[in-house]
């Protein structure tokens, strides 16, 4: 390390590397970004910092340059540390296929499916001993681990089987920092609370604080963190503020409401005289929406997620994102009407583009006996596409070319698809097929991530502009991946500029303090 924080290098032959535990009084209580924003602040000050998560729970995956399918948050964060994403940083992915219901992957492949109340009864502690290796070869290799739990560590109905908050962190001796939501109120109650529903053994490692999105002036919080401090004895370890326009991946949902929601680029004019508008199909169980991020990083470019036809009128560009559940969207879109407004659209040649499940289903068949088991499925079909559900997953990192710009994505699908017609979307560089099928303006496939291929970006728009007839032109110098890493800084900054640095690195490096008191009436041991 460097700086204030001791001398530089990896770690000492035989030494277990430092570690801290981010947990939350709720789900979505901004876990996910302070873990960046520590990995980021580290990552500067020459730490080597690795991200981890014991289980995740999210339709957002990611694949590794090994193939291995990981939550994305993980693969977000791992570019804080300016590190390769693994998959010991995520061994344990759950991907909700209905109400009750999952697919497991472990190490990134999956493994099968289980109900909620099998993986709880048993199943879940099984998988505490990859998990704990998984995060002892990263505490060999790391200077730091920063972990992020799920949820709340205080749901005293899961504590016996958890390894994703206090189990890791108890068997791990790691200490415990709680984040708290102020934006959503009843921060002080909900750390106040998390602390005292645990037992005396979690209390033990729960080190203090972090309040997130705070708006206003931070002497008028000051006597309530002091009275929280009176309370639990357990100090506060920084204010964050809020901020708009973060931008990360998201883990398990949208941040925004479906209705009327919009994620617009920065506030920057078009470059053109027109903007163009994007509707996305907020289909159920969807996943990797942050496909479309890219889209919505460019000026003029105005994404909405949607659930009714009629707001695919105005549309320049609708997208059909991918889905867990490719035949139960294909219901949906029929039962709102929207399936007969993709029909209209592209017997009108207007644009439409399908990515991975979404593709799937813009075909003639589906025949599916491992996702939904419903067996043979009429699709939409307006692409000469035939799709077939194999039992072993596709798991890549390919690349090729379109629109004669360079393409890379990744692909995380069981659907086989036997095209049949039109023309191939990715090509290799002598201009034979690799993924996808086109036909007028409609335009499928199985690559996420195509979008964030800057070239290739800006020459998909121009065409989409030009078929919609409208005055928009690209911004020549947007770089998707410069935004990115503009964002994972700006999360550093929070961290460095409005938390103690100096005692966060005193708590990674030699764990929770002694003494900490016991907060009444905690919970059985």
């Amino acid at each position: 390390m460097t700086g204030a924080y001791g001398a530089a290098g990896g770690t000492t032959t035989g030494r277990t590397g430092g570690g801290l535990l981010v947990a939350g009084t709720t789900s979505d209580a901004g876990k996910s970004v302070v873990t960046a924003g520590i990995c980021r602040w580290l990552a500067r000050q020459g730490v080597k910092v690795a991200p981890f998560k014991a289980q995740n729970m999210s339709l957002n995956s990611f694949v590794t340059r090994e193939g291995a399918e990981i939550g994305r948050a993980q693969a977000m964060q791992a570019q804080a540390c300016r590190i390769e994403p693994t998959a010991l940083m995520n061994p344990v992915l759950l991907k909700p296929g209905g109400e009750r219901s999952s697919q497991v992957v472990l190490l990134g492949r999956p493994v099968g499916e289980m109900s909620a109340r099998g993986y709880h009864g048993g199943r879940q502690q099984r998988l505490l001993d990859t998990v704990l290796d998984s995060l002892a070869q990263l505490r060999a290799t790391y200077d730091a681990v920063i972990c992020e739990g799920a949820g709340s560590p205080a749901e005293i109905n899961l504590r016996r089987t958890d390894i994703v908050n206090m189990g890791i962190a108890r068997n791990a001796s790691l200490p415990v920092l709680v984040v708290g939501d102020i934006d959503r109120g009843g921060v002080f109650a909900s750390f106040f609370g998390t602390v005292a529903l645990l037992s005396r053994e979690d209390q033990e490692l729960v080190s203090g604080f972090l309040v997130n999105k705070f708006r206003g002036d931070v002497s008028l919080l000051e006597p309530g963190l002091d009275m929280l401090h009176g309370l639990t004895g357990r100090r506060t370890y920084g204010v964050l503020p809020f901020r708009h326009g973060l931008g990360i991946d998201e883990e398990d949902g949208l941040s925004v409401s479906l209705r009327g929601a919009v994620r617009e680029s920065a506030v920057t004019a078009p470059a053109g005289e027109d903007v163009l508008r994007v509707a996305v199909c907020a289909v159920p169980l969807m996943s990797n929406f942050t496909d479309v991020d890219a889209l919505a990083a460019e000026p003029g470019v105005v994404v909405r997620f949607v659930d009714r036809p009629e707001e695919l009128a105005d549309a320049d560009l609708v997208v059909v994102p991918g889905t867990r559940g490719t035949v139960r969207a294909l219901g949906w879109l029929r039962e709102r009407g929207l399936a007969d407004a993709l029909l209209r659209r592209a017997a009108e040649g207007r644009p439409v583009l399908g990515i991975c499940g979404g593709y799937q289903l813009l075909g003639e068949r589906i025949e599916d006996d491992v996702e939904s088991r419903a067996g043979r499925v009429d699709g939409l079909g307006i692409l000469p596409v035939r799709v077939r559900f194999a039992r072993e997953k596709t798991l890549g990192r390919p690349a090729g070319k379109a629109l004669g710009e360079h393409v890379e994505g990744y692909e995380i699908h069981h659907g086989v698809a036997d095209v049949r017609g039109g023309e191939a979307f990715f090509s290799d560089d002598g201009g034979r097929g690799l993924d996808g099928c086109r036909v007028g303006q409609t335009r499928g496939t199985h690559w996420h991530g195509a979008l964030e291929s800057d070239g290739f970006r800006r020459a998909f728009l121009r065409e989409v502009a030009a078929a919609a007839g409208r005055r928009f032109v690209p911004a020549p110098g947007t770089s998707f991946a410069a935004l990115r890493e503009e964002r994972l800084d700006r999360l550093g900054d929070l961290i460095e500029q409005h938390a103690d640095t100096d005692a966060l690195w005193r708590l990674i490096e030699s764990g929770a303090p002694p003494g900490l008191p016991f907060v009444p009436p905690g919970a059985p041991a």
